[in-house]
């Protein structure tokens, strides 16, 4: 079984408009409401995919109760830790030709009483696991070290974890002695990891870059390349994958059914190539469909094919 796990969860809210006008009204007539943050994105595609899942994290109020609602409805097993503060929101607007604009609430406040009970709640949920993925950021309150700190508990279950986060706690993440088996920055985390400028359609920069002695020690490493693909670095080889044209309606969630894609290969025990292609097949599915965290299973196989991993 894989257990996600989603921190700070919201309501994800996605307003498409045609233009987004400043400082005037703009009128939605599709809004769409989702059990959101990245972890539970990659969640909705893990069960997709048909694997055994279950979802955890932190939750409250009436907005965490529309959480579970939804993920009943979807029939996805979810396990969370409550808390008597509300979950956020967080709203995507997607306009002007494939702009997106965020408008991202905090989330609640954690206190140390709460982390403490959390951390034991969750070692209470890894009997049973067999890969774990932590997505997006942290609540406040937490100190920066908190996904090393369930990541000791995870690897004393020898159990594997894919880290998706950013700033501070990935790096604190990549400094820990317990390292994540797989993490996956974009463009602008990677050059303030290893605090420099880099082209990355320049395939040699981008070793050099993932070859940083600040990433000694994690197993996997992929970039997204955007429309050109991906990048990555499984120990000392490493992969260019290609992707085929297509038609993007919404690219929300598409990093997040990625790492959907490479849970679901990695805890099958899968080759190289087809974690790889398998990974960017559920990334590609899901900037076709307009809702977020979804894509259509019976797209999987022709696109799989059209997925191209050459090593470099």
């Amino acid at each position: 079984m894989i257990l996600t796990v989603t921190m700070n969860p919201s309501i994800d809210m996605s307003y498409p408009v045609d233009h987004l006008k400043i400082d005037d009204v703009n009128r939605v007539t599709d809004v769409r409401k989702t059990a959101g943050g990245k972890g539970l994105n990659v969640t909705r595609v893990i069960h997709q995919l048909g694997k055994s899942v279950v979802a955890t994290g932190i939750i409250g109020g009436y907005f965490g109760k529309f959480i579970e609602a939804r993920l009943d409805d979807d029939k996805i097993k979810h396990d969370f830790f409550r808390i008597n503060q509300e979950t956020r929101n967080s709203i995507a607007i997607l306009h002007d030709d494939g702009k997106q604009t965020e408008i991202l609430e905090p989330g609640p406040q954690i206190n140390t009483e709460q982390s403490q009970s959390f951390l034991q709640y969750y070692q209470s949920l890894l009997k049973n696991c067999s890969l774990i993925t932590m997505s997006g950021s942290l609540p406040r309150g937490l100190n920066d070290d908190f996904y090393s700190q369930m990541i000791k508990i995870t690897h004393m279950n020898s159990t594997k974890v894919l880290l998706d986060t950013s700033g501070a706690a990935l790096k604190a993440a990549l400094l820990n002695d317990d390292k994540p088996n797989l993490i996956k920055p974009n463009e602008e985390e990677l050059q303030q990891l290893i605090n420099k400028n880099i082209d990355i359609s320049d395939l040699d920069q981008l070793k050099l870059a993932l070859s940083n002695s600040i990433f000694d020690g994690i197993e996997w490493i992929c970039v997204s390349l955007g429309g050109a693909g991906a990048f990555a670095k499984h120990f000392n080889q490493f992969y260019q994958i290609k992707i085929p044209k297509i038609s993007v309606i919404n690219p929300v969630g598409s990093g997040d059914s990625t790492l959907a894609g490479l849970a679901v290969s990695i805890e099958e025990n899968r080759n190289d190539i087809d974690i790889l292609k398998t990974a960017m097949t559920t990334g590609m599915l899901n900037t076709m469909e307009k809702q977020t965290g979804f894509i259509n299973p019976d797209l999987f196989d022709e696109y799989f094919e059209k997925v191209q991993v050459n090593k470099r």
